[in-house]
């Protein structure tokens, strides 16, 4: 079962795609230094831009990487 903090990031996550608030961001991994690529909400605060990270993409083949709990 998904944990509701989960779903709410979900709902979250939708909601700045459906009103098209995603970047796309290169980050250094804070463990390795890696680059990884951030899937981020974008908001305004004032005049500042800020960006909530979700989840980076994953390297190689992602079937490769997941398998289902289900």
């Amino acid at each position: 079962m998904i944990p509701d903090h989960i779903r709410a990031n979900f709902q979250t996550l939708m909601r700045a795609a459906e009103n098209g608030d995603l970047a796309l961001m290169e980050c250094a991994d804070a463990e390795t230094g890696a680059p990884r690529y951030v899937i981020c909400a974008v908001g305004c605060d004032g005049g500042e831009y800020l960006f909530t990270p979700f989840g980076h993409l994953a390297e190689g083949n992602p079937y490769e990487a997941y398998h289902s709990s289900e």
